[in-house]
């Protein structure tokens, strides 16, 4: 008998097998999974008392809490559309949110609620907003508890949901524009669960601390595939070393998603507070993003002794498609070749075909040299920008997800991402990765942070330049640096100029946004590439 692919078994299972057990701890507050599901089902009955139907849309701006997890399943029952919104935007962008989606319920977070308050008058489709941790009702919105202790916790009559229905719509950044809005289906999103929680070893042994924000392509899909295994799930609600470390302790976490700048400061931190922190407990951290420099890798597995995963994906692919372990056949490698190995890219999941091609559509060979695009044909892939077909149509192509991101694949197979196309610096028509620049930087002692981006050059058109953070204390020169750059590296690829900062500018999930630090020298549009 045909079982549709819908998100909810996910929540069933895991109250059917797990029920007493903890699923979520949120600073003070632990619930059963069994708990968990008496609060969807209010949630879910609330919902149908606004009169929420299938296909509706329900926003959430809210850090990571136990709130925001109850949303996705409470959303799902009614066969309702989950839009949880970046917690870093400005208030503008939120107008156009959750107009362009039609949002019809905001759920915010109490401490974010002055985000929304100026642009309340400016919402066409909100009807309801409801806020977390609100102690009263006021006449701009209802307190969350107050609102959904008043329903039944008793099972809600769930519509009848098709896996090709729409279960999440989530908008990308926009650093170059109106952000678009991804949409995901129950399908895309449980074959992408069932996938990596493969890859990754999810068991209901793990417990996961939620440092990446579930706003986040849901957290890298973690309330789905950490769900359906029964799974502890904590709640970390901000990106404090101290915080992370403690939490990771207190609670015997297992495992950890997070971007590389994330990582970059628990290194930092660690290695200044390195006599008073226990890192003994198994742990995988899981890493997406821009490719780390291998330094990162051995830091963490021989310095914090904890597990390094690297993975790659991006809003439009559910998100994950390719993984960076060591396969037995590259046993034999020596530790620093391993260590390089897992800072790439890597292979294809199951489910999901990845191909690096030329201009014309052909595979690049696996030479480490040649550079083409990433390409995608995968089971995870959105259905399309919202509202927006001819984006749809520049994405995807004949079958295919096109990226955006720049790659070499190696003799063994494994894909490193060398750049975003807008971020490779071509000087005097040679290609540069920034990748790779800032990956020599970070050998530097004395360099916390760097990004690399192109600066416009009389003679070869642009050149890099590299915006550092340096180790409090330091008084490295920006000479010293390129010295140091030109030691590791081709003279050309190596920086001709540097800048220091005392932190570069970053997105809520932790990338750095290299368009605003090329506004120094380009203004709103690059000259060249």
């Amino acid at each position: 008998m045909y079982v549709p692919l819908v998100l909810t078994q996910f929540l069933d299972r895991a109250v059917e097998l797990y029920g007493e057990k903890i699923a979520v701890i949120d600073e003070n507050k632990k619930v059963t999974y069994s708990e968990l599901n008496d609060r969807v089902n209010q949630l879910s009955h609330g919902l149908k008392a606004l009169n929420i139907k299938k296909g509706d849309k329900v926003a959430y701006l809210a850090p990571n809490t136990l709130e925001m997890l109850e949303g996705f399943y409470g959303v799902f029952q009614l066969g309702a559309v989950m839009t949880p919104l970046n917690t870093r935007l400005k208030p503008e962008d939120y107008q156009f949110i959750l107009n362009h989606s039609e949002s019809k319920v905001l759920f915010v977070e109490n401490e974010l609620f002055p985000l929304i308050q100026p642009i309340v008058p400016k919402l066409e489709t909100v009807e309801t907003i409801i806020v977390h941790g609100a102690e009263s009702n006021r006449e701009e919105y209802k307190s969350y508890d107050i609102w959904r202790e008043q329903f039944s916790k008793e099972s809600v009559e769930r519509v009848e949901l098709d896996e090709h229905d729409i279960a999440s719509l989530l908008y990308t950044s926009g650093t170059t524009g109106n952000p678009k809005g991804v949409l995901l289906t129950h399908r895309s999103n449980y074959l992408h669960a069932m996938s990596t929680m493969h890859h990754l070893r999810v068991s209901d042994q793990d417990t996961l601390l939620h440092v990446l924000p579930m706003f986040h392509v849901n957290g890298w899909g973690s309330p789905f595939y950490y769900t359906a295994n029964g799974a502890t799930q904590v709640m970390q609600r901000k990106v404090e070393p101290a915080s992370i470390f403690g939490n990771i302790q207190k609670h015997n976490a297992t495992v950890a998603h997070m971007a590389p700048t994330v990582l970059n400061i628990l290194l930092e931190y660690y290695s200044l507070n390195k006599e008073r922190l226990n890192t003994d407990q198994d742990m995988r951290i899981v890493i997406a993003g821009s490719a780390p420099p291998p330094a990162f890798v051995t830091k963490v597995e021989k310095d914090l002794g904890w597990e390094f995963i690297q993975v790659y994906g991006m809003t439009e692919i559910s998100p994950l498609v390719t993984i960076s372990q060591i396969r037995p056949q590259h046993s034999h490698l020596s530790i620093e070749e391993k260590h390089s190995t897992k800072a790439k890219t890597g292979y294809a999941m199951i489910g999901s075909e990845v191909r690096v091609v030329d201009e014309k559509g052909n595979q690049v060979p696996a030479d480490g040299k040649t550079i083409g695009e990433v390409i995608v044909r995968s089971n995870n892939a959105m259905e399309g920008y919202l509202k927006n077909p001819e984006a749809t149509s520049d994405t995807i192509k004949n079958g295919w997800l096109h990226t955006g991101d720049m790659a070499v694949v190696d003799t063994n197979g494994y894909i490193q991402i060398v750049d975003r196309k807008k971020d490779v610096i071509i000087s005097g028509g040679e290609n540069i990765s920034s990748i790779e620049v800032e990956g020599y930087l970070y050998n530097h002692p004395d360099v916390v942070e760097a990004a690399v981006v192109a600066a416009p050059h009389e003679k070869w058109g642009e050149v890099p330049h590299a915006v550092v953070v340096k180790r409090e204390g330091s008084n490295v020169s920006d000479q010293e640096l390129i010295n140091f750059a030109r030691s590791k590296m081709a003279h050309f690829k190596a920086p001709k100029s540097i800048s220091f900062i005392d932190a570069l500018p970053k997105t809520a999930s932790g990338k750095i946004q290299k368009v605003q630090l090329r506004k120094e020298f380009w203004g709103e549009k690059r000259k060249v590439n």
